[in-house]
């Protein structure tokens, strides 16, 4: 593998490619950013009083390993925030440079093939349809014991893709040389298998 090395996963909520991209990174020997991850920890502190743009442009690393970040809140929170344009402007430059490490890299996030890194060695767009989404957060939030209704989970699946797809600034879309990996009928282990024999085609 070359020095540097980028591997950029997109999709909306709850398609996969979380899970995808800490399985390739780990498979791979390479560093993983949920870019998603910042928006979250950006919106949370607005949450708190903090206005948008001051919380991204004094975000750390600390406050990536919040507890909270996680949950409903924190999640509409961050698509809330990642409309703002000065909000993005202010984390590009940290995945920029995550992404040129060496050794190489996965990020994971919305805009990462289009925008991030629109010159990454493999570009992939993980997707599903809204009801297998929504099925899959339903699952996870009743774990913790914070579900809503079905109903509510798709409700909030569909706002945030729509707010994700029409934002003016860096809508959630595949890069045009993106592979599209639908995982809607794909147990992960075949998702994960799929997206490794793709990064093996380009390095």
């Amino acid at each position: 593998m070359s020095t540097s090395f980028t591997i950029a996963i997109d999709g909306p909520a709850a398609a996969g490619k979380g899970t995808i991209s800490k399985a390739v990174a780990a498979e791979l020997g390479l560093a993983h950013l949920d870019t998603g991850l910042l928006y979250r920890a950006v919106g949370a502190k607005m949450l708190e009083g903090t206005p948008a743009i001051k919380a991204a442009q004094s975000l750390t690393p600390e406050d990536l390993e919040r507890p909270d970040l996680r949950g409903p809140e924190a999640a509409q929170a961050a698509s809330k925030v990642a409309v703002i344009a000065e909000v993005r402007a202010a984390l590009v430059d940290f995945q920029r440079a995550f992404a040129r490490r060496a050794g190489g890299a996965v990020l994971d996030g919305r805009d990462i093939g289009t925008v991030i890194c629109p010159n990454a060695e493999v570009k992939l767009f993980v997707t599903a349809s809204a009801e297998v989404r929504a099925q899959r957060r339903f699952k996870e939030l009743s774990a913790k014991g914070q579900a809503n209704s079905l109903a509510e989970v798709l409700a909030d699946v569909r706002a945030r893709d729509e707010r994700d797809m029409n934002r003016a600034e860096a809508p959630l879309k595949p890069a045009e040389d993106a592979v599209v990996i639908d995982t809607s009928d794909l147990a992960i282990e075949e998702a994960v298998a799929q997206a490794l024999q793709e990064v093996a085609t380009r390095r």
